[in-house]
Order: C-alpha cells, then sequence, then structure tokens
C-alpha cells in the first residue's frame, strides 16, 4: 500500500517543490496552504505523516498538531519551524509533534525523516508488550498497553500523546532499570534524530499529567550522566 503524505505550507515555493519530491519518491501526496485546511483534509482523509509548517496564516502549525491529536490522529507529525529555540521545540513536542526539523532544511534529510516516522507507524511484534504486560497499574493508574489507553485513579482519562505514552510503557516495562538517554531515544523514537535532552522535556511532561507527588509509590529518578530510572514500590 502506498503511503499518504499531508505538506502543510503557506508558501508556495517550498510547497510545491516538497509535494513533486515526494511524489518522485512513490509517495501519495495532499497539501494544504493553511491550517484550517490542513484540519479538514485530516478529517476526511487518513494520512501516515503530516509535515507540518508551524508558522501558518491564521491557525499555527502548533494548533493543527492539538486539534488533530484531540481527534485522536495517528499520523507521524514532522514540524518545520525556522527557529531552532528549545521552547519552539518543546512546545512542538507538547502539542503531539513526533519529530522537527528546522528551516532551511537538506531534502535529503526531510525524506530520511519522513522515512523514520513511517517505519515508527509500522506495528514491529518485537516491540509489542507481551500478554501479561498489556494491562498495568502504576501506582492506581492504569495502562493499558493495547488499548493505548491511560485511565487515572478516579476513572478519569488522562491524555498522552502518542510519544508520551510509548515511553511511559517502555519505562514501566523497563521498570528498576538505569535507561541511558540514547537508548530511550533509540527505543521510543527510533530513527528520529532529536537532542537527548528532549527525554528530560517528556519525563517532566509525564510526572505532570499523571499528577505525580512525592506521596506517590513510584518515581522516575534521574541518573546522573545517564538517563532515568522508574522506581516502583517507594515514593
Amino acid at each position: 500500500m502506498t503511503e499518504r503524505i499531508l505538506v502543510v505550507e503557506d508558501d508556495e515555493n517550498l510547497r510545491l517543490p516538497l509535494v513533486d519530491n515526494l511524489e518522485d519518491e512513490g509517495f501519495e501526496v495532499e497539501q494544504a496552504s493553511s491550517g484550517e485546511a490542513a484540519v479538514e483534509l485530516a478529517r476526511r482523509q487518513s494520512f501516515d505523516v503530516i509535515v507540518l509548517d508551524i508558522m501558518l496564516p491564521g491557525m499555527s502549525g502548533y494548533d493543527v498538531c492539538k486539534v488533530l491529536r484531540a481527534e485522536a490522529s495517528t499520523a507521524g507529525i514532522l514540524m518545520l519551524t525556522a527557529r531552532s529555540l528549545e521552547d519552539d521545540v518543546v512546545t512542538g513536542f507538547d502539542a503531539g509533534a513526533d519529530d522537527y526539523l528546522t528551516k532551511p532544511y537538506r531534502l535529503r534529510e526531510l525524506l530520511a525523516r519522513v522515512r523514520a516516522l513511517l517505519r515508527r507507524r509500522a506495528p514491529s511484534s518485537a516491540e509489542s508488550p507481551r500478554p501479561a504486560e498489556t494491562v498495568i497499574d502504576l501506582d492506581g493508574i492504569r495502562i493499558d498497553a493495547s488499548a493505548r489507553t491511560v485511565v487515572d485513579a478516579s476513572g478519569a482519562h488522562v491524555e498522552l500523546t502518542r510519544t508520551e505514552f510509548d515511553l511511559l510503557v517502555f519505562m514501566v516495562t523497563h521498570q528498576g532499570e538505569a535507561l541511558a538517554r540514547e537508548v530511550i531515544l533509540d527505543k521510543v523514537w527510533g530513527n528520529v534524530r532529536v537532542d537527548p535532552r528532549t527525554v528530560d522535556n517528556f519525563v517532566s511532561n509525564l510526572k505532570k499529567k499523571l499528577g505525580w507527588t512525592k506521596d506517590r509509590k513510584f518515581a522516575f529518578r534521574a541518573v546522573r550522566g545517564v538517563g532515568y530510572r522508574l522506581v516502583i514500590g517507594e515514593g
């Protein structure tokens, strides 16, 4: 089956050549010049990857990403940004993006990022949780790895981005282990290249969304010079 890609870019001089190159690579490509048009297209059609510019007229790329994730879009989202400031990158990941690329970008690198997102999207039996691990209880927080849902002790659903969910499941299934940032990036982000400190931002987000406090019976412990360890059974 041909992978389907949506390119969202208001600059025609950038959008049209990118669409042509993606089509030359064998992808089926749709395009939009505004955030509103992108959301409408994504509601009517299914895409494997969305290449999304942040600076759009009207609805920003961040807002587009938030809307699509709120509507349960599983497309891999590659954000294009003219700035590489950490705050901009973090905002993109918080909105639900899977990767980012700074303009001006090299076409070969963009294509590599798109293919990496497609590989992440493809199911892998080797990475699937074992049956006994499908439903996990984390101090009253119910994590269903098969349904990809998280429910807190009160029964309320915890809304996580796809990457946040993958990170949580990975750390829970490797509880007690000191996980290097590079290992986490390899297993959760795959071949997508991001700054290793991105892991810190995602762990911080997980703690907030899970309502973690020092009184909980689990903790994300920083391992100096290495990465993180999820400890269960202590506050």
